[in-house]
Order: structure tokens, then C-alpha cells, then sequence
């Protein structure tokens, strides 16, 4: 099979691993992890890094695929560049489309409070994550992880569903496309600084599962005092002093800062202040002790 790829290296050297000929390659992102070795292994004619499609148009049209591929391409692919390969294009997004449309979906996964995400490959259409499902790959989401964590784990059945997409199209039995319910559909832009705010007002459920869903970056934040602190990790708790209004923070007798919220109480056990000092601008992690002095200096 004969490949026009786009996306992250680590992807193409594996397709080429399984024996299709990748004739062209277009890297995502600057310094990507293996585009060194996808450069040797292809030659630098036929590697371009972060490149503009259109103008790459002849190249890849005279390189002559079969399909085209995205990994973690984070553009529109153009019909006129999808229309190159007569196979067409596909690419596996990592959720259950159409749940989580975009390009956050793993800050909406668990944002929303979902027990379970996956992977999907399917059919590059000319909006994004709207083609059809060539096949899918579910994943349990653990209540710990943050998103980064489930990132990381949806890279494996996302690389495994894309080369078993990729080898049923070489053997000439392409998966059943099938259409995507919009009924179903959501979608998963990437959070703006006022969802990233903390509201304390919400349960404590709620606001755990936000920060586990913008950690570690872009991070959801509170204020402290004058400072801004961007809390990474917190557990939702019953043990709350009455005395607590919704949105007030104290330092319990155990050492740990507790914030009364809607329903009940969160715990602060890591963040990073952001400080500027002279004039730059820089940031310091936080533990839950760091954090208990923050909020004793607030609060004496």
C-alpha cells in the first residue's frame, strides 16, 4: 500500500514497519519525536515539516498514493489534496464519535463525566471528526486520571486501530463506512480561560473533575488572596468546618487546604503559582504544604 501521510512521525515509521511504502510525509509539529528517523529512512525530498497542503499539492500528487493518512494532523486536509489518493483519506481521533468533536477530546471526556472514551477511526470529510466510522476502540476511564494520563493511554489502541484500518484497505476489504449520528453528536472545543476558572458554587464532584481535566496544562485556576493558583490535583471531601462559607478556604487540623463548595468540600493537594519576579514571568510547583502556607499567609 502506497501512503501519503500527515501527522506525527512515530505513526508513518510504524505503517512502514508493517510493510506499506510511505511516499510522502507531512510532519505536524517542529522537532517531533522520530522525524529523524522517518527523514532518513524516506529521504529529505519527501518529508516536509509543518507544511502549507495546498502548496504541496504537486508533490504528493507525483509521489503517487494510494491513501492518504492522518495521525494527529490538527488541520483541515483540503478535498483537492484528499481527492490525490484514489482510496481516499481517513485518521483516528480519540473518542467515541460523534461524542467529542475537536480538539480537546480528552479534557470533555472527563469533564463530562464520562465512564468510558475510545478511539475512532474514520473517513476525513471536509468539516472536522465528521466522516464515517471505519471502526472503534473503547477504553475505561479510570476516576485518577488526568488528562494527560488519558492521553497517554489512548495513544496504544489509537496506533493498533490505525494499522488495522490502514492493512484491511491494503488487502482490498476497506471497513464498512458507517455514518455518524448527529443526533449524538458533541462537541469538544478547547477550553477558554472563563471554563478553566473555578466556581466554587459548583459540587465538588464537578469542580475535582475539572481539574483532573485541565491538568497538568492549561490548568483550572483560583485565587488566592492576590495570587492566581492553577490547582492540578484535589479530592472531593466531606470534611468541611461549618463555619466554612461556599468559596472560603481554610487549613484543617491534618495540615490540608479545604474549600467549601455547593455541596460539600475539595481538598487542594498540588498546583503552581504563577509569580513574576523582575519583570519575568515564571512558575512554582505547589504541594499540599506549599499550598497550606499560601492559604494560612491569606487567611491570619
Amino acid at each position: 500500500m502506497r501512503v501519503a501521510f500527515v501527522g506525527l512521525p512515530l505513526a508513518a515509521l510504524l505503517l512502514a514497519r508493517d510493510g506499506h511504502t510511505i511516499v510522502w510525509a507531512g510532519i505536524c509539529r517542529r522537532e517531533a519525536i522520530g522525524t529523524r528517523r522517518l527523514t532518513k529512512l524516506l529521504g529529505e525530498d519527501r518529508v516536509a515539516i509543518v507544511p502549507d497542503l495546498t502548496k504541496s499539492e504537486s508533490a504528493i500528487r507525483n509521489a503517487g498514493p494510494h491513501l492518504l493518512v492522518s495521525w494527529f494532523w490538527t488541520k483541515k486536509i483540503p478535498r483537492a489534496i484528499r481527492q490525490l489518493a484514489p482510496l481516499g483519506a481517513i485518521g483516528v481521533h480519540p473518542s467515541l464519535l460523534p461524542r467529542h468533536r475537536g480538539p480537546d477530546p480528552t479534557f470533555w471526556a472527563i469533564d463530562s463525566g464520562d465512564a468510558e472514551t475510545g478511539v475512532t477511526a474514520h473517513v476525513v470529510d471536509d468539516e472536522y471528526d465528521t466522516g464515517a466510522i471505519l471502526g472503534q476502540k473503547s477504553l475505561a476511564i479510570d476516576p485518577s486520571w488526568s488528562a494527560w494520563r488519558l492521553a497517554k493511554k489512548l495513544d496504544r489502541p489509537s496506533l493498533a486501530l490505525l494499522r488495522e484500518t490502514v492493512a484491511a484497505y491494503a488487502r482490498g476489504e476497506p471497513p464498512a463506512p458507517i455514518r455518524q449520528d448527529e443526533a449524538q453528536a458533541t462537541e469538544a472545543p478547547m477550553p477558554d480561560e472563563d471554563l478553566l476558572e473555578l466556581r466554587w458554587s459548583e459540587p465538588a464532584e464537578a469542580i475535582v473533575r475539572r481539574v483532573r481535566a485541565a491538568s497538568p496544562w492549561p490548568g483550572a485556576f483560583t485565587e488566592v488572596g492576590d495570587a492566581i493558583v492553577t490547582i492540578t490535583r484535589a479530592r472531593a471531601t466531606d470534611l468541611v468546618p461549618r463555619a466554612l462559607a461556599v468559596g472560603e478556604a481554610c487549613v484543617r487540623e491534618d495540615g490540608i487546604v479545604v474549600v467549601r463548595c455547593g455541596d460539600a468540600g475539595v481538598e487542594l493537594l498540588a498546583g503552581r503559582l504563577d509569580e513574576d519576579e523582575d519583570g519575568d514571568e515564571g512558575e512554582r510547583e505547589l504541594d499540599a504544604l506549599a499550598l497550606a502556607e499560601l492559604v494560612r499567609a491569606v487567611t491570619a
